[in-house]
C-alpha cells in the first residue's frame, strides 16, 4: 500500500524530494526510505543516534511533521547544500568595494540554496555626492539591477532559481522610485519588494502630517505621509508589489532585541532576520492530528500535538549542527542563536474537520489556541534541550525574559527559562508550505484557506493521449470517504469567497503566539475599491500583524486560477485549457523533422550550429531535442551540457519556452556583441535567440518575448486554448496562484520563491 493519498502527492515526492543518482536512478525506493534518510541524518548528532532515529522516523511517518523542502530533499544526501531555507545577508556598505563583496556573498549563498533578503536602505540615494571621484551616486536601485542579473544567472541548489527580497526604509530618499520599480515588467524580476514601515510613519499617515526623506542625517525631501502611503497602496493595488513590513513592531517583539536589530526578511516574509541571520523551517500537519473528523467531539488531542511538537523542536535543533552553510558568518550566527521556525500547515482543513468556518471569530479563537499550545510546548521543549545540551550561546536570562514575545509568555514557561535557560532563541514561524502540502496529500497550505476544493489536472501521456486526474483537497476527500455524496456544509469556504478582513482576522490570531512572522496572502476581489483595499492594510496594522501581503487579480498581475461553482457549497477549479504536463519523458520516435541554424559570434573563428528537432502531438508541433555543435574545442563541454539539459527539458513537455528566457538573460562579464542591430549580452543569449526564433516559426509561441515565465503579457501558449491566468514554467499547467506571498503552481508545486 502506498502512503500517498493521491497521485499528485507521489509525483511531487518523485520530482522534488526523492533522492536520485545524477542519471535519475532512484536511491529512495519509497517515501519510507526518504523518511528514514532524513531521520538518520538528523539523529547523527545525538549521543544515541539509533534510538533517536526511530523517534524521528515516527514523527515524519504519515506526513505528521513536515520538514521544509530543503531538509526533505537535502538531509542525508552528502551533497554540498544547505538545509536552511532563509538567509538575510550582511549590511551593505555604502562603498563600491563593499557592495560587490556583498554581491559575491549572495551568489555563494544562492549556489547552495536558500532564499535571501537584503536591506538596500544603507546605499546612498541617487544623485548624492560620491566624495573623492567627483561623481554622483547612482542610487540603490541601480545596484539592485546588478543583483537581479546575478540571481538570474545562478542556479540555486536542487534546480531552484534563487529568490530574493529587497527592503527599503520608508524614509529613504529613493523610496518613491523603489515603490514604482517593478511597474516596469522587465525589471527586478528575481526580487520581491517590501517597504520597511515605521511606527512614526504610520502615526504621520493617520495624522496626515509631513514626512522627511533623509539619508545619513541629511534631509533630501519632505513629502506628505499620506501621499507616500497612497503611493505604496496604489502600486500594490495595481501591481501586487511592494509588500509592507511593520519593522518597528518586528524589532519590538523580537526575543533578541537586546543583541540584534532587524532590517530585512527572507523572500516570503516569515523570517525577519539580522545581518547574516539564517533560519530553518518545518510544519506540524494539523490536518493529520484531528480525531473524529466531521463528528461531534472532533478535536486535536493535546498530548498528541505536544509530543509531535517536542520531537519537531529536537529535530530542527539538530539541523543547526547537521547543515552546511554557504558562509562562515551564517554558521556563526545560526549557532550563536539557534533560531528555528516551527509552524503549521493544514490549518484550514483541521478547522473544517471540526465544523468551523475559516475566517469566523470561532475559527480565529481556535487558531489562537492552537498557536499558543504549540508555542508553549516548543518553548518548554527547548528548555529541556537546554538542560541536556546547553542554552544558546548569547542567552542572557534577564535580558531575554524582558524582551519581545517573552513578555507575554506564561509564568511557568518564563520560570523554566529563568532556571534552566533555553536552547533556541526563537522557535515559531509560519512559512509557505505550498509544495510540501501537496506532497502531504493536498492539505490546505500553511494557515491559508482552501484555495479550491477539487480540480481536474490533465496529464499528457507518452502516446500523446491525455488522462484526467482529480486533485481533491484533503478535508474534502475525507468528507467524501465518511459522508459519500452528501453536499458540503455551508462552512466550507474558499480563498476567493472570503472577505479580505476575514483573512486579516486569521493572520492576526495566529501572529499573537508566533515569535517570528507569518507568510500569508490576503486575497482581494478584483473589483475591491481602492479605499477598501487600503483598509485591509490599516486593519493589519491595527490588529498587530507584522506585515501585510495582498493579491488582487487584474490585467497586470494576472488572473488567479478560476473557480467555478458547480455546487454552491463545492467550488471546483476550472482550468479552461489543455495542460501539457508529461507524467514521463517522451520516447524518441524513429525520425523527427527539424531545422539547423548557423550562429556566427563576432570575433569567434568557428560558427556554432544549432539543430532543433520537433515532435507532433495531437496535431501540435513542439520542440523535442536540441544539438549544439562547434569546431571550437573550447566550446565542447558546455555545448554538450546544453544539448543534454535542454533536450531533457523539452522531452518533459509543458511550457518549455522558459528555456529561451533563461538563456537570453545570461550576460558575459567580458562583454556581449551587437548582432543585427541588437545588443546580445552573451553567446548563450544568442543561442536562446535562435531557439526563440524556431519556437515562433513552428507556432509554439506567438512571438518574441511571448510565453515566457515572467512576462505578464503572455496569455497564449502553443498547445491548448487561451487560458485564464499564467502558465507554470515548470509543468505548463495553468494553475499559477498567489499563495503565501509567492506565485505557486497547484499542479506541480513550483514556486517563484523556491
Amino acid at each position: 500500500m502506498s502512503r500517498f493519498s493521491a497521485p499528485i502527492a507521489e509525483q511531487i515526492w518523485d520530482m522534488k524530494y526523492r533522492l536520485k543518482e545524477a542519471d535519475g536512478t532512484a536511491i529512495d525506493g519509497t517515501v519510507e526510505d526518504s523518511w528514514r534518510r532524513i531521520a538518520r541524518a538528523l539523529a547523527t548528532v545525538e549521543e544515541k543516534p539509533a534510538e533517536w532515529e526511530e523517534k524521528f522516523y515516527h514523527a515524519l511517518e504519515d506526513f505528521k511533521y513536515l520538514p521544509a523542502g530543503r531538509i526533505t530533499a537535502g538531509a542525508g544526501t552528502a551533497r554540498s547544500v544547505t538545509l536552511f531555507n532563509c538567509f538575510v545577508m550582511g549590511t551593505i556598505p555604502d562603498s563600491m568595494s563593499g557592495i560587490f563583496d556583498m554581491l559575491k556573498e549572495a551568489a555563494l549563498t544562492m549556489q547552495q540554496g536558500g532564499g535571501i533578503g537584503y536591506d538596500f536602505s544603507t546605499i546612498r540615494p541617487r544623485g548624492a555626492i560620491v566624495h573623492g571621484v567627483a561623481a554622483d551616486a547612482s542610487g540603490p536601485l541601480s545596484f539592485m539591477d546588478v543583483w537581479d542579473a546575478m540571481c538570474r544567472t545562478i542556479m540555486s541548489a536542487g534546480s531552484r532559481r534563487g529568490a530574493m527580497m529587497a527592503t527599503m526604509r520608508c524614509d529613504h530618499p529613493d523610496i518613491e522610485a523603489f515603490i514604482e520599480a517593478k511597474q516596469d515588467p522587465a525589471r527586478l524580476r528575481m526580487f520581491n519588494l517590501s517597504v520597511l514601515v515605521t511606527d512614526a510613519f504610520m502615526e504621520a499617515v493617520k495624522a496626515d502630517g509631513p514626512w522627511e526623506l533623509k539619508f545619513d542625517g541629511k534631509v533630501y525631501h519632505t513629502v506628505e505621509a499620506r501621499d507616500l502611503w497612497n503611493k505604496i497602496m496604489r502600486s500594490t493595488y495595481d501591481y501586487a508589489e511592494p509588500g509592507v513590513i511593520f519593522i518597528d513592531r518586528i524589532n519590538q517583539m523580537n526575543n533578541l532585541n537586546y543583541c540584534e536589530t532587524i532590517s530585512a526578511t527572507n523572500p516570503c516574509g516569515e523570517q525577519p532576520l539580522p545581518p547574516y541571520g539564517a533560519c530553518l523551517l518545518g510544519s506540524i500537519n494539523l490536518a493529520k492530528l484531528v480525531t473524529k473528523p466531521f463528528q461531534k467531539g472532533a478535536c486535536i488531542a493535546t498530548e498528541a500535538l505536544d509530543d509531535l511538537v517536542r520531537m519537531a523542536v529536537r529535530m530542527m535543533d539538530n539541523v543547526v549542527d547537521a547543515s552546511n552553510f554557504p558562509l562562515p558568518q551564517q554558521a556563526e550566527e545560526a549557532k550563536n542563536k539557534r533560531r528555528i521556525g516551527l509552524g503549521v500547515t493544514g490549518l484550514a482543513d483541521a478547522l473544517l474537520m471540526m465544523g468551523l468556518r475559516y475566517g469566523s471569530e470561532e475559527a480565529a479563537a481556535q487558531t489562537e489556541a492552537w498557536m499558543k499550545q504549540i508555542a508553549r510546548c516548543a518553548y518548554l521543549a527547548s528548555v529541556e534541550l537546554a538542560k541536556e545540551k546547553g542554552a544558546f550561546p548569547l542567552f542572557d536570562a534577564e535580558k531575554y525574559l524582558a524582551s519581545g514575545n517573552m513578555m507575554q509568555m506564561d509564568d511557568d514557561v518564563r520560570e523554566a527559562i529563568r532556571a534552566h535557560g533555553i536552547r533556541n532563541a526563537l522557535l515559531t514561524s509560519i512559512a509557505p508550505t505550498g509544495t510540501i502540502s501537496l506532497y502531504a496529500g493536498n492539505v490546505s497550505s500553511g494557515i491559508e484557506p482552501v484555495f479550491a476544493y477539487a480540480y481536474k489536472r490533465k496529464v499528457l501521456q507518452k502516446d500523446g493521449s491525455r488522462t484526467e486526474e482529480e486533485v481533491v483537497d484533503y478535508a474534502v476527500q475525507m468528507w467524501r470517504d465518511l459522508k459519500g455524496d452528501a453536499p458540503l456544509p455551508d462552512y466550507f469556504v474558499n480563498a476567493q469567497t472570503l472577505a479580505p478582513l476575514e483573512h486579516v482576522r486569521m493572520q492576526s490570531a495566529a501572529q499573537k503566539w508566533i515569535d517570528s512572522s507569518i507568510s500569508k496572502t490576503i486575497n482581494c476581489p478584483e473589483d475591491i475599491s481602492f479605499d477598501d483595499f487600503k483598509e485591509v492594510y490599516m486593519a493589519a496594522w491595527d490588529q498587530g500583524c507584522k506585515g501585510c501581503t495582498t493579491y488582487r487579480p487584474n490585467d497586470v498581475t494576472g488572473s488567479v486560477l478560476s473557480v467555478s461553482e458547480s455546487d454552491e457549497k463545492a467550488p471546483e477549479a476550472d482550468l479552461g485549457a489543455d495542460v501539457v504536463y508529461l507524467s514521463e519523458p517522451l520516447d524518441r520516435p524513429q525520425a523527427l523533422e527539424g531545422h539547423t541554424y548557423k550562429l556566427k559570434w563576432p570575433d569567434s573563428e568557428h560558427a556554432i550550429y544549432i539543430t532543433i528537432n520537433d515532435i507532433i502531438i495531437s496535431g501540435h508541433r513542439r520542440p523535442f531535442e536540441v544539438f549544439i555543435n562547434s569546431k571550437n574545442m573550447e566550446h565542447y563541454a558546455w555545448t554538450v551540457a546544453l544539448t543534454r539539459m535542454i533536450s531533457a527539458v523539452f522531452r518533459r513537455g509543458g511550457d518549455v519556452s522558459f528555456v529561451v528566457e533563461e538563456l537570453k538573460a545570461v550576460f558575459d562579464p567580458r562583454g556581449g556583441a551587437w548582432m543585427q542591430g541588437k545588443y546580445i549580452p552573451s553567446i548563450l543569449a544568442a543561442i536562446g535567440g535562435v531557439i526563440e526564433h524556431h519556437l515562433i516559426s513552428i507556432g509554439f509561441i506567438d512571438g518574441e518575448g511571448m510565453g515566457l515565465k515572467t512576462d505578464p503579457k503572455a496569455e497564449v501558449m502553443a498547445v491548448g486554448e487561451r487560458p485564464r491566468g499564467k502558465s507554470c514554467p515548470s509543468c505548463g499547467s495553468y494553475e499559477m496562484r498567489m499563495v503565501e506571498g509567492c506565485m505557486t503552481c497547484g499542479s506541480c508545486g513550483y514556486s517563484k520563491c523556491g
